[in-house]
């Protein structure tokens, strides 16, 4: 019988566990942020600035003027704290996808990467084979065995609340443009083998703008084991109003491992927000939960708040840290698709 981190007691932890760090990748690609990359790398120093109160933050960058230019950047935003940058170069700066998955477990060896594949959101953006390779770098500097998998997979298509639920989408992962030799029935059971979950939850479409297929991130999110937070458009003429309506009816009808209902709360979206007469992927969803700051994008709507005061009684003992991401979002993501936890054990 082959082992799978499952048989072997690994199992990926909620993003609100400890972390040791988080670690990102610099955004230097111009054709993610058309005309825009020189103005949102302060807002992303800013965040970096954030992060790194919380806990260590690890940035890969392409090489030594790169490095510089960061540098530069944070000491602007007042940046302070455990900073390390890694020469590991990258295509783009989507760490959340691009980089490892780390299980964990109570014996040794404790944490375990998992290098899925990954071909750029069904291939739309080659090359893409430096950030193929960020697992790995990142498990040999960390000194963790890294578990490779050829299923492709990224990061925000999914989410864990640590106790044996996976919510994830039909839209992203059933897309045939990732992994169009494996059915419904398989992807399961690999998305159970190496994340160590017992039941996977599906939505349906994403938001309207998300080059992702649908990814998890920008619909609902863990907040506690059994309880989601759910994006819903409140105006009923928008496009993303059918189907987050439709995601909020599968959610009410979900239960957890002991059969359970899921506890749902709410959040709106923000106003609807185009560039060049593109709609935009913009969600408060797209949140990420560092050690004792939880990172929101902003959007410069009333909004903000309603969605921070949300969160903040979900979380009442982290700083509820909001960055307007107007400009970051034209790279159609924001700070949970730009950010990767790696787990304290």
């Amino acid at each position: 019988m082959q082992h799978t981190p499952h048989s072997l007691g690994y199992r990926m932890p909620a993003e609100w566990t400890p972390h040791q760090a988080t670690w990102l990748s610099w955004p230097h690609k111009e054709a993610s942020w058309p005309g825009k990359l020189a103005a949102i790398l302060p807002i992303y120093a800013q965040a970096v600035a954030a992060l790194a109160r919380s806990e260590p933050v690890h940035i890969n960058v392409n090489d030594a003027t790169m490095e510089a230019q960061a540098r530069a950047l944070l000491a602007a935003a007042g940046a302070e704290g455990q900073i390390q940058f890694h020469h590991f170069p990258t295509n783009d700066a989507w760490c959340r996808d691009h980089g490892a998955i780390f299980v964990i477990r109570d014996e040794a060896p404790r944490m375990v990467a998992i290098d899925w594949d990954y071909n750029a959101w069904g291939g739309k953006y080659p090359p893409y084979d430096l950030d193929n390779a960020i697992p790995r770098q990142m498990a040999a500097y960390l000194d963790l065995p890294c578990l490779p998998t050829a299923m492709v997979l990224e990061g925000g298509s999914i989410d864990v609340d640590g106790q044996g639920l996976l919510l994830t989408s039909e839209q992203c992962l059933l897309n045939p443009n990732r992994n169009p030799n494996l059915d419904q029935a398989t992807i399961e059971a690999q998305l159970r083998n190496f994340l160590g979950v017992e039941k996977i939850l599906w939505l349906g479409e994403g938001i309207v703008g998300d080059d992702t297929d649908g990814h998890i991130d920008d619909m609902a999110r863990f907040v506690a084991p059994g309880v989601v937070v759910a994006a819903v458009e409140e105006d009923p003429l928008d496009e993303n109003y059918a189907p987050l309506q439709e995601n909020l009816e599968r959610l009410h009808a979900m239960t957890d491992l002991a059969g359970r209902p899921l506890t749902i709360l709410t959040i709106p979206m923000p106003p609807p927000i185009s560039y060049e007469g593109q709609r935009l992927p913009a969600s408060y969803a797209n949140f990420y939960i560092g050690n004792s700051l939880l990172l929101l994008p902003t959007f410069g709507h009333p909004n903000d708040a309603r969605v921070r005061d949300t969160l903040q009684r979900c979380f009442p003992e982290r700083d509820i840290v909001g960055l307007d991401c107007r400009e970051i979002v034209w790279g159609l993501g924001a700070w949970h698709c730009l950010t990767q936890q790696v787990p304290a054990v």
